[in-house]
């Protein structure tokens, strides 16, 4: 375990900036490059596309702290409100992130006429890009920690695993990128996909709490079944009927 690094890449006075922080950054910027790239080749107007990525970027960083702060520390709300806006010291659910860019962009695409499914799937790059750095970055501030085994390594680093999951998720984008996909799919599969191997390896590795079921191995150091683990059917299931839904619309794929 890297125990030792600090979460701050450098301060200015008063002013810390975090690892988080910047690797958060990063990831937005790649992820929104690869939009306007990819929504200009196709014909997409650049303010649209601009305007898309600002929304769904401020929308996913509050969907994913507002949900984060519901089910680790909902208390926050009435006893430390401040708390609740503080973001730069971590803490934000992958979910929240996604289920409120998601619903931002989706509506923002409906009210300006264009399939959403469309730029949903070059959004994967910002997506998994960002879930490979951001799992980094939760090296730096001690959290999403691996659960303790009886092996020589100790502690599972379920960062890593976390990182290396979206970094296979996005060779995978690039891979179909060279084949004729329906509008869609590119997304509805990365959710599924990347739900499945969250739930099956790095939840069960990761040193969080169970519910209903509980079991918990001590020796390898896996449990089930976390929260995550319990509305990971759910999250997939809506994934998939999303994709059957995809070229069902009739808006318009272009601008």
């Amino acid at each position: 375990m890297l125990l030792d690094l600090s979460p701050y890449a450098f301060k200015i006075g008063p002013i810390a900036v975090h690892w988080y922080g910047i690797f958060m950054a990063i990831s937005f910027l790649v992820g929104s490059y690869h939009l306007l790239k990819m929504g200009k080749k196709k014909g997409f107007d650049e303010d649209f596309l601009l305007n898309l990525a600002m929304t769904v970027i401020i929308a996913g960083i509050i969907g994913a702290r507002l949900m984060f702060v519901l089910c680790n520390y909902p208390q926050w709300f009435i006893s430390a409100p401040l708390n609740v806006i503080k973001i730069w010291e971590g803490g934000l659910a992958w979910h929240g992130g996604l289920l409120g860019g998601l619903l931002a962009g989706w509506s923002y695409c409906k009210k300006n006429g264009v399939n959403p499914y469309v730029l949903a799937d070059w959004t994967v790059v910002g997506l998994s890009f960002g879930y490979f750095l951001v799992r980094i970055a939760n090296i730096f501030n001690q959290e999403v920690l691996g659960r303790m085994t009886q092996f020589s390594f100790g502690r599972w680093p379920a960062q890593l695993i976390g990182s290396s999951i979206g970094l296979i998720l996005l060779i995978r984008y690039i891979y179909l990128q060279k084949k004729e996909v329906p509008p869609g799919y590119q997304f509805c599969s990365f959710i599924w996909y990347h739900q499945l191997l969250r739930a099956v390896i790095e939840e069960t590795v990761r040193e969080n709490p169970v519910y209903l079921i509980k079991y918990v191995n001590p020796r390898w150091g896996l449990g089930v079944v976390t929260l995550t683990q319990w509305f990971t059917p759910l999250v997939m299931g809506i994934a998939y009927y999303m994709y059957k839904s995809s070229n069902k619309g009739n808006v318009k794929s272009d601008s």
